[in-house]
């Protein structure tokens, strides 16, 4: 089963954005991907649209089963 960790931003140009960890921990705490996500809109390293990360909306665990039909 692949994971990916979702972190949801809206930037200072009003748009919302999405940044994706493949393989997160297992045994991740909200409290410690909240102070990550405030971390990367603190140093401003990522601009999308030539707009800076503003707030973090939200964060969440997606997982998805694949199978192989043919290979």
């Amino acid at each position: 089963m692949a994971k990916i960790l979702q972190l949801n931003f809206s930037t200072t140009g009003g748009k919302k954005t999405t940044l994706t960890v493949d393989e997160p921990r297992a045994d991740l705490k909200a409290v410690e991907v909240n102070t990550a996500m405030q971390e990367i809109i603190n140093a401003d390293i990522f601009k999308f649209e030539g707009h800076s990360l503003d707030t973090a909306l939200s964060a969440r665990i997606v997982e998805r089963i694949v199978t192989e039909l043919i290979e």
